[in-house]
């Protein structure tokens, strides 16, 4: 990794008061000044939200499309058979089948970024829940990822939608993109995102809802941004 320059030492000085709100605006140019990597850094975002996912009535989960992608490749693979399976792999899905693919992901083939299938094949996926559950993975009618239109599904998971849920000390944290991406598009995944989770307030949510909000780059620090900006919360 290259050494900090005189200029990202000085911004480092400047982020010891971690108290500090920021702007979306001046976050995304105070990390991108920070920004020593020589890889193109994921912007990441964290929400720390008021809820207990303990509870079923306070669960946070969902598919949000993020207007400018993600900047990343995501593989998937579909469980279809007949004309569905033809959809799939004409949609874009990097693998399809059936009790084949089951057996390859048996034999420790998963890596992929989004599984889904259609209805008719859930009999199958299911003797994957151990390990599909605990990597997030399990097709889910209420995501969409058990769907009978599997092209559709293939190509937003392409086309940068993705999934969140929140964990079990109340925080929803993704990647929206990349630095490289313009400051407009950035801003775009962001409101997206946050737009996304304060629509999934769940019911059973009690007092503030989006109690903090913060980004970060892949290698850069957290900076927490001022909730007045966000619309919604």
């Amino acid at each position: 990794m290259a050494k900090p320059t005189k200029k990202a030492k000085a911004l480092s000085a400047k982020l010891g008061d971690n108290q500090k709100l920021y702007g979306v605006d001046e976050a995304l140019k105070t990390l991108r000044e920070l920004a020593r990597a020589k890889f193109d850094e994921t912007l990441e975002v964290a929400l720390n939200l008021g809820v207990d996912p303990r509870h079923a009535d306070q669960m946070v989960r969902g598919m949000v499309t993020l207007p400018s992608g993600t900047g990343k490749t995501v593989k998937v693979a579909v469980f279809a058979r007949g004309d569905k399976a033809e959809q799939a792999l004409a949609a874009g899905a990097d693998k399809v089948g059936a009790e084949d693919l089951m057996e390859d992901m048996q034999a420790g083939n998963v890596d992929y970024g989004r599984v889904i299938a259609t209805p008719d094949m859930m009999g199958v996926v299911g003797r994957l829940g151990k390990l599909l559950g605990p990597k997030g993975l399990m097709p889910n009618p209420k995501l969409g990822t058990v769907t009978p239109n599997v092209a559709e599904a293939v190509k937003a998971a392409k086309g940068g939608q993705i999934e969140f849920r929140v964990e079990k000390a109340g925080i929803i944290h993704s990647g929206i993109g990349k630095l490289s991406f313009s400051d407009d598009a950035l801003k775009a995944n962001f409101a997206a995102f946050v737009d996304a989770i304060v629509k999934a307030k769940p019911a059973g949510a009690k007092g503030k809802y989006v109690r903090k909000v913060a980004l970060s780059s892949s290698m850069g620090p957290g900076l927490k941004i001022d909730t007045a900006e966000v619309a919604g919360v």
